[in-house]
Formats: structure tokens, C-alpha cells, sequence
């Protein structure tokens, strides 16, 4: 909404369009930059952080994660036009060990397309974008009334629907030592344990637990369907 604004302010000569740009970039990647560092020294601490603020934390990471897997490095190109990837997308960068340079030439190329589509989107339209500012000061002291209660009731909303997942909506776990027991007994015949961390994450030549099998993670729900349904299946990634 703020590159809209300023597109149109710029389209009225009330900004300076390359000032407007400049601004907005620089804004832009120090940002990014900022998770960029964060991810790549607090790794998963910081996705949880931000999956923890999602209706499901649990899959916000796994589903941010395999969006920028599927897709390599580029995405950081058109990351900002995805709700959800545009946050996660610089953090993700960061804890996969992008090269500093590397992550600031595509966030440079992704941060002009973003603000140029949007400033631009302000610019051309620019007197429809003036009659909605003049009616929404004119509206006034309604406008702001009419926000508050739209933003309690989607607060309501949210609180609502977390409750309602964490009661029927969790990931089932189970705690490690309880798993090493069941390992180390005789019921290991009847436990599937398997890998799947994500791309990034995974070298072929690193340790596994002992017995435990590789699965992509980019198409977990297929690999599922070949495994025997008579056993009980634990999966890691970290």
C-alpha cells in the first residue's frame, strides 16, 4: 500500500520518483538483509519463531522450505509477490548458507521488480488511488472505527481457529527417549524411522540414526503410499 501511495505521489510531483525508489529500496534490502544474517546464525530458531506466529507451525516451515527447494535460488526473485514465502524466503536463504553476494543480487533484482510493480501500479493509476485517499480523510474519524473493530474481530478469528487446530489439528510426537527404547527393543521390527530432512540440510555422506531410511521431503505424501501400513512410522529432520 505504501509503493502504491508513493507511485501516485510520485505521478503528482510530490515525490521525486528515483528519490521514492531509492528509499524504498534501500528499506527493502536491509530488511531482508537483517533476516538473512539472523537465519543464517539461528537457523530454525528464527522460522519457528516466525512459523510460530501461523495457524500451523507445525507445516509453515516444511511448506515455506520445499517452495524454495523446488525452485532454487530464484525464488528470491518473485518471493515477495508470495504471502507467507515473502517472509520466510531471506531467513531460509540465510540458513542454507547462501553466499552473502549471491543472496544480495537476486534480493536487488527481486526488490526492483517488487517495487517497481507496485510504485508503478500507483503511478499509472494515480487519480483512482487520489479519490480513495481523499475519501478515506473525508471518512475520517468512521474509517478509523470501522479498522479497529475489523481488526478485533480478525484477532477473535485468529485466536479461534489456533485453539481449534492445537485441539484437533496437532502433529503427533513422541519424545526421543521413548523412541530409543522402542529402538533398542524388540519392537524395531515394527517401527519405520526415516530422514527427511530438506535439501539443504541433507548431505548423502552424513550420519543417519542407525536403521533409519532417506525420504524426499518434496514428495513425502507419494513416498508414504509405498510404505507398509502395518508399522509405525517416525520421521526426523533435524
Amino acid at each position: 500500500m505504501a509503493l502504491v501511495a508513493a507511485g501516485a505521489a510520485s505521478a503528482a510531483h510530490v515525490l521525486s520518483a528515483p528519490v521514492a525508489f531509492g528509499t524504498a529500496l534501500v528499506a527493502v534490502m536491509l530488511g531482508d538483509f537483517l533476516l538473512f544474517i539472523l537465519g543464517r546464525y539461528t537457523g530454525w530458531a528464527l522460522l519457528g519463531f516466525i512459523c510460530s506466529l501461523s495457524l500451523n507451525p507445525e507445516t509453515c516451515i516444511l511448506r515455506s522450505a520445499e517452495s524454495f527447494y523446488k525452485r532454487g535460488r530464484m525464488t528470491l526473485l518473485f518471493a515477495k509477490f508470495i504471502p507467507g514465502v515473502n517472509t520466510m524466503a531471506p531467513p531460509l536463504a540465510g540458513s542454507m548458507k547462501m553466499k552473502p553476494s549471491q543472496f544480495l543480487q537476486l534480493d536487488l533484482v527481486g526488490g526492483c521488480l517488487y517495487i517497481l510493480a507496485y510504485g508503478g501500479l500507483g503511478y499509472l493509476f494515480r487519480d483512482f488511488v487520489a479519490k480513495i485517499t481523499q475519501g478515506l480523510q473525508s471518512a475520517g474519524r468512521t474509517v478509523a472505527e470501522v479498522t479497529l473493530v475489523a481488526l478485533v474481530v480478525y484477532l477473535v478469528y485468529r485466536i479461534v481457529q489456533y485453539r481449534r487446530h492445537k485441539l484437533t489439528g496437532m502433529v503427533p510426537r513422541i519424545d526421543v527417549q521413548e523412541l530409543a527404547k522402542r529402538i533398542a527393543a524388540a519392537e524395531q521390527k515394527d517401527i519405520i524411522l526415516a530422514d527427511v530432512r530438506s535439501h539443504g540440510y541433507y548431505d548423502a555422506g552424513a550420519a543417519r540414526i542407525a536403521g533409519s531410511i532417506r525420504l524426499e521431503p518434496n514428495q513425502l505424501a507419494d513416498e508414504l503410499k509405498l510404505l507398509p501400513k502395518d508399522k509405525d512410522i517416525y520421521l526426523y529432520c533435524t
